[in-house]
């Protein structure tokens, strides 16, 4: 068993707290994320913005909302407003199951930034007895998301979420109709519920393919995809 100096014993304890202390930031991220989730599933929209920082981003179907005012004319604007009514929570018939999946974790080296890659599977509908129009469908898509430590706790700092496919429950995916879903082509003020800035590039919908960036580098050969 190798002896160490007393110098040298401090700077293994500082490196293995430091390795620890990245090991809990993953979790704390992994949470928040999931956390996310589970918020959005229950149309929680005054508690998934809670969770941003106080310079927070949304990048969402093409477009971008900045700051606490652009994350908030997303979710308690728009999404509220068009699923349930102006209610903070679950109306009756209305499903949403949000899971978030399969994630890559990297915590800056200083503890004070990261960056995750998650994937998200949605069944989504309106129930017929709920009133309104009956509709089920299934949805899947992409997080690049970056996270900051803010008074201490972790926090959203860019939300990226890419859409990769949408599809109607009776038909499935091969049969996705273009464009399911419009990007947004207006920013606000002129739409009073629009994004800030619009994409660039504009994303794509199935059955147009394109990759939403990794940002890691190949845990193999050590270099990035371009």
């Amino acid at each position: 068993m190798p002896k160490y100096s007393i110098d040298e014993l401090i700077v293994k304890v500082e490196e293995l707290q430091n390795r620890v202390g990245i090991l809990e930031d993953a979790h704390a991220i992994r949470r928040l994320q999931h956390a996310y989730g589970y918020y959005i599933d229950k149309c929680l929209y005054d508690e998934t913005v809670d969770l941003f920082a106080e310079n927070g981003e949304v990048h969402f179907m093409g477009g971008i909302f900045r700051g606490r005012a652009g994350v908030r004319r997303l979710y308690i604007d728009r999404f509220r407003k068009n699923f349930t009514g102006g209610k903070n929570g679950p109306i009756f018939g209305f499903l949403l199951d949000h899971s978030q999946l399969q994630d890559v974790i990297d915590v800056a080296p200083d503890r004070k930034t990261a960056k995750a890659r998650f994937r998200c599977t949605m069944q989504a509908g309106l129930h017929e007895s709920a009133g309104g129009r009956t509709r089920q469908w299934f949805e899947g898509g992409l997080y690049e998301n970056t996270y900051v430590r803010e008074d201490g706790i972790w926090k959203i700092q860019v939300l990226n979420y890419r859409p990769v496919w949408h599809a109607d429950y009776e038909t499935g995916w091969a049969h996705t109709r273009p464009q399911y879903v419009a990007f947004f082509s207006e920013t606000y003020p002129k739409d009073p519920i629009g994004p800030d800035a619009l994409e660039d590039p504009k994303p794509v919908l199935w059955p147009d393919t394109d990759v939403l960036p990794f940002h890691y580098a190949h845990p193999v050969t050590g270099r990035s995809w371009k």
